[in-house]
Formats: structure tokens, sequence, C-alpha cells
């Protein structure tokens, strides 16, 4: 998988569980029928929102996007579908192109971002297990601390 592929998939995952998000919180806050729509996407949104940062993360160590454009790809999870929208533009000029840059053969690491993605993209099945560690122990992490404090 590329990592075109790769953040495309988790943007475009990320703007879905948006969407069933905002319908929960239709179902609730609106008709007033429901809240299990906001429990359920809620949670389901969470868990994507962090695997989407990861991944953001990841392309843009391998694609060496300039602080500004790695900060924006991060800052798109936060509005409803600018993840989509941030891809695009992305694509459009050419921020997501090529293959997995150290990959068996590839080129050599030289920071420790570089070399934790070398390792990663070196050894992808462990890298789907550290992936999926990651954002459980990230969500586990979010649950504990709890939703922001809302004012009254």
């Amino acid at each position: 998988m590329t990592p075109k592929l790769l953040f495309r998939r988790v943007a475009v995952a990320e703007a879905i569980t948006w969407a069933l998000l905002l319908l929960g919180m239709f179902l609730k806050y609106v008709t007033e029928t429901t809240d299990l729509g906001v429990r359920i996407f809620g949670m389901v949104h969470g868990v994507v929102f962090i695997a989407y940062g990861l991944v953001a993360l990841t392309t843009w160590v391998n694609q060496r996007w300039s602080l500004g454009v790695g900060m924006l790809a991060l800052v798109s999870a936060i509005p409803p579908f600018a993840t989509v929208l941030f891809d695009r533009r992305a694509e459009s000029a050419g921020l997501l192109e090529g293959l997995w840059r150290f990959a068996a053969g590839g080129e050599t690491p030289g920071s420790l971002p570089e070399r934790v993605l070398a390792w990663l993209t070196r050894n992808p099945g462990l890298a789907a297990v550290v992936g999926v560690v990651a954002v459980a122990g990230l969500t586990g992490v979010a649950l504990f601390v709890g939703p922001p404090a809302s004012g009254s």
C-alpha cells in the first residue's frame, strides 16, 4: 500500500465517522430521540481520529512535508470533512506521490522519526500490530482523561 492510498483511506474514514457523529448529534439534540448515535459514533470517530493523526505523522515524515503542510494535515482532522479536502489538495500539489522511502532497498534513514518509519515499512505485519496498539493505547488515554470540560 502506497503512502497516498493509506492516507486517502484513513482521511475518508475520518470524514465518514464525522458524518456519523453529526448524525448522532442531530438525533440527540434536534430530534431528541436517542443519544445512542453520539455514544457509538463518538467512540468510532475518536478511534479513527487518532488513527488519522498517526497516519498523517507517518506520511509527513515519508513525504518530507514542511512544518506548515504537516501541521495542516493534522489540524484538518478537526473541522468536519476537512481531511478529504486536505487529501485532494495534497494530491493535486503532488505531496502524496511516491512509495515508502525507507522500505527494503530504499533510502537510509537519518533522523529518529525516519529510523522508526524505516523499521515500520520494512516490517509491515509488525507495523500493523504497532498501529493497532498505538491507536488502542491513545484511545485509552483519551478515555481516561475524558472529554473537555464544558463551560456552564
